[in-house]
C-alpha cells in the first residue's frame, strides 16, 4: 500500500521502530511524538540510520496538536500512542485513571475522527489500532489499562462496520507481553500517585508485571505487514501461540463462579516474578 503513513506515539517502543523501518523501505512516514524533546531525538536516530523520516510533535490528548495534524495528507493511520497505569482498581488515584483514558482512548479516537472524514472524502484509507491482548482479557493490577484497551476494541469494531462502505479498512494489533520496558514501568507508576501510601491496599514495591516477556521483533514485522497491506485479517494477536489460551479465557466467563476467597495465581506471581523477565 502506497501513500503517507502517520505513526502516533513514535517517540519510543513499537511506534518508533515501525516508523523507522517503514522509512527504510522508502515509504513516506510521519512520526508523531508526544513531546518536543523527542522530535530531535528521533530525527537524530533517523539520520544515524540514513533514512528520510518526518518527525512532528503530536500529543494525541492536545486539541491543538490534533487540529494541526489534520492538515497533513495521511493515507494510513497507526494509533500507537499509549500509556499504562498499573495498580489495583481501588488504589489508583482519580487523575491517573482519567489520564489512562485520555491517552489511550479519547485522544486517539478524536484524532481518528478528523482523519476518517478526510479518508471518506477520497474513498480510501486504513486505520490501525495498536491494541493489546489486554483489550480482550484482564489481569490483576492492569484493570485501568485493560479497560482502556477494551474501549479501543469497541471503537475499532464499530469503525470497521461504519466505514466499510466508504472504502476504509480498519485493523487491530494485539501484542501480548513483549519486553520493551512498557509493561515493567506500568508497575512503577505508583511512585507518582501523590496519595497516602498507608491507605493503599497493596505494597507496590513488592509487585512486578506477572508474565514472562517476548522479544518484540514479531510485533515490528507484523505491524509492517498490516500497515502495508500484506495482511488481510482484522485482528492480529501476537504471539499466535497465545490465541488458544485467550479464547479459553474469554469463553470461561460463561461458567465463572464467585471467587472462593483465595489469592489468584497471577496475583501471587506478581509477588514472585522479577521485573524484565524474558520468556527465554
Amino acid at each position: 500500500m502506497a501513500g503517507t503513513f502517520l505513526i502516533t506515539g513514535a517517540g519510543t517502543g513499537f511506534g518508533k521502530e515501525v516508523a523507522l523501518r517503514l522509512a527504510e523501505q522508502g515509504y513516506e512516514v510521519i512520526a508523531g511524538v508526544e513531546v518536543i524533546a523527542q522530535v530531535n531525538a528521533v530525527r537524530a536516530e533517523a539520520r544515524d540510520r540514513q533514512v528520510n523520516l518526518r518527525v512532528e510533535k503530536l500529543d494525541v490528548t492536545s486539541s491543538n496538536d490534533r487540529r494541526n495534524a489534520w492538515s497533513w495528507d495521511v493515507d494510513v493511520l497507526l494509533n500507537n500512542a499509549g500509556t499504562s497505569e498499573g495498580g489495583s482498581t481501588v488504589d489508583i488515584p482519580a487523575d491517573h485513571l482519567r489520564h489512562q483514558f485520555e491517552v489511550n482512548v479519547f485522544g486517539p479516537i478524536l484524532l481518528t475522527q478528523g482523519f476518517a472524514k478526510k479518508m471518506v472524502t477520497r474513498e480510501s484509507g486504513k486505520i490501525v489500532f495498536m491494541s493489546s491482548v489486554a483489550g480482550l482479557t484482564t489481569d490483576p493490577f492492569t484493570g485501568a489499562y485493560s479497560a482502556s484497551k477494551h474501549a479501543v476494541e469497541a471503537f475499532a469494531d464499530a469503525l470497521d462496520q461504519e466505514l466499510a462502505e466508504f472504502g476504509i479498512t480498519v485493523a487491530t494489533i494485539n501484542p501480548g507481553p513483549y519486553l520493551t520496558g512498557f509493561n515493567d514501568t506500568m508497575f512503577e507508576t505508583w511512585k507518582t500517585w501523590g496519595d497516602d501510601p498507608s491507605e493503599r491496599l497493596f505494597d507496590y514495591a513488592k509487585l512486578a508485571f506477572p508474565h514472562e516477556q517476548y522479544d518484540p521483533e514479531l510485533v515490528f514485522e507484523t505491524t509492517m505487514r498490516v500497515l502495508t497491506g500484506q495482511e488481510e485479517m482484522y485482528r492480529h494477536v501476537l504471539p499466535r501461540e497465545m490465541i488458544p489460551q485467550m479464547k479459553e479465557q474469554v469463553d470461561s466467563v460463561w461458567d465463572r463462579r464467585l471467587n472462593d476467597g483465595t489469592r489468584p495465581a497471577l496475583v501471587q506471581k506478581a509477588y514472585d516474578i522479577a521485573p524484565y523477565t524474558s520468556v527465554s
